[in-house]
């Protein structure tokens, strides 16, 4: 059996904003990038939690990404759009940064857009979701990566996972959210299945020569495929469309370019959209919450599951109980923080 410790969620985050500040990052980039990867852990998203921090260290020590950047805000009075410089640092501390100015704006105009540009994105999009809806909004959150999925029909990578996210407020209950890859899959559960010695499901990659293959180290070498087949791919095209070509940042293929590998975390930009449920429906009968609830009841009632509930769940189990990591978790966390970017290749 596997060695397991507990610890807090309030002590991991100290020993891995240690960790981002012993490798030079700034309060501002430590702390948020600390907070989004404790998030992951604290709801057993593994794949985005500590896992991360080695991927966000290279990135840094390769100098792709600026340690002490500190993003800067243009508020672009008397538009729907709130523009944040990431100055090359990463998207965290961007958002946080924008997040009030977004809020303010849709709930004045009934719906505002936040555009990150030249960050460092590597998290999941569903903390950036949460942070809008817990503001009572409705959020899409969406943003391209690096070329490693193949478009249906083709053999070689072009799109990247190119993550989507939708949060709706919930009043007395945890929002409803959900937050996928375009791709069949995220491209860490390739190599969490690496590093286990396991095969990849059917239909989830091709080689380097185009081929299916169950293998990840074929897979990582070759594409990953999008999930549902034509529709993934024309929503990951849409995803370079708006995250990419309409903010004036980067694409995957560029991101691809100007990074030179998958082993660093990608360079480009995000599309945070708020919207205000209330205004939207203003005028019309019904209360859009109320009405939002009866929708999800049904959706229960008939025995189904709301997404991210699991992940709603093990927070509550962590928030009570702690999070449980294991012996090489803890040895890694260790490491991290003796040798700082000496640590990672």
């Amino acid at each position: 059996m596997t060695q397991t410790s507990t610890i807090t969620i309030a002590d991991l985050h100290q020993r891995v904003d240690a960790i981002f500040r012993k490798a030079g990052l700034n309060a501002q980039q430590a702390g948020a990038l600390a907070r989004v990867i404790v998030a992951g852990e604290r709801d057993a998203c593994k794949s985005h939690g500590i896992y991360r921090i080695e991927g966000a260290l290279r990135t840094v020590k390769a100098g792709k990404v600026k340690p002490d950047a500190v993003p800067e805000l243009d508020l672009n009075e008397g538009s729907a759009i709130v523009r944040v410089d990431a100055k090359g640092g990463f998207a965290n501390p961007a958002f946080e940064l924008g997040l009030p100015a977004l809020a303010e704006r849709a709930r004045a105009l009934g719906l505002a857009a936040l555009v990150i540009n030249d960050c460092s994105h590597f998290s999941a999009l569903w903390p950036e979701v949460e942070a809008v809806t817990g503001q009572s909004l409705a959020a899409l959150v969406m943003c391209p990566s690096y070329a490693t999925v193949a478009p249906t029909g083709g053999s070689k990578p072009l799109l990247g996972t190119n993550p989507f996210a939708f949060g709706w407020p919930r009043p007395d209950h945890a929002p409803y959210v959900f937050d996928f890859a375009t791709s069949v899959a995220a491209r860490g559960e390739l190599e969490l299945h690496r590093r286990a010695g396991k095969q990849l499901p059917e239909g989830w990659a091709i080689d380097a020569d185009g081929q299916p293959t169950n293998d990840p180290e074929a897979a990582l070498a070759g594409a990953m495929l999008p999930f549902g087949g034509h529709k993934g791919s024309a929503i990951g095209t849409m995803i370079e469309l708006l995250a990419g070509i309409m903010i004036g940042d980067l694409t995957s293929p560029e991101v691809l370019d100007y990074l030179g590998t998958t082993t660093l975390a990608p360079m480009h930009g995000e599309l945070i959209i708020a919207l205000s449920p209330e205004a939207f429906a203003a005028g019309r009968p019904g209360n859009p919450f109320a009405r939002a609830e009866n929708l999800f009841e049904s959706i229960v009632g008939q025995g189904a599951r709301l997404p991210s509930q699991r992940r709603f769940a093990a927070r509550a189990k962590s928030e009570a109980e702690g999070i449980a990591l294991t012996a090489a978790d803890m040895e890694q966390l260790d490491r991290l923080l003796e040798k700082g970017l000496d640590a990672v290749a």
